[in-house]
């Protein structure tokens, strides 16, 4: 499928998911996290899509929201998909867990809260994955403190 075709056929599902291309070979859809598992499971289980493959799922501090990215591909059908989605609460950031519709999601949630802090409600194992536990903020955040130098940006 095309990235307008995909767009059609996902736009019908809710009037609040936001498209665009923005200059990427892939449909780019922004996707309120009230609404997140309803659209992914939808988007693996929709025959036409097929969305089977989550090859990338990348957090990111915006600044005034914390956000997740989430590279989706159709190996049979040969097409893929981007979906974003963000929180504004910075102080307890909170997402629903996919890794229970694609497993490839356990270790990249587990990297995201290591490093920025979001919370993937129902995932099965939700603990820091490189830092050591008692490690004191989340270095890949815009405003974290790093007296020592120890994080690059």
């Amino acid at each position: 499928m095309t990235n307008k075709e995909l767009q059609q056929l996902i736009s019908t599902w809710n009037d609040q998911l936001v498209f665009s291309e923005e200059a990427s070979e892939f449909l780019n859809v922004t996707v309120p996290k009230e609404f997140l598992v309803e659209v992914c499971i939808k988007l693996k289980e929709t025959s036409e899509l097929d969305f089977d493959y989550l090859f990338c799922l990348t957090g990111i501090d915006y600044g005034e929201e914390l956000g997740v990215i989430y590279h989706l591909e159709s190996i049979s059908k040969k097409h893929s998909i981007v979906l974003k989605v963000s929180t504004s609460d910075r102080e307890k950031p909170v997402l629903d867990t996919v890794s229970n519709i694609w497993r490839t999601a356990e270790f990249h949630e587990m990297e995201v809260y290591d490093f920025l802090g979001i919370n993937f409600t129902n995932h099965a194992n939700m603990k820091r994955l490189f830092l050591p536990p008692e490690w004191v903020g989340f270095p890949l955040r815009k405003d974290y403190e790093d007296e020592a130098n120890m994080v690059i940006k």
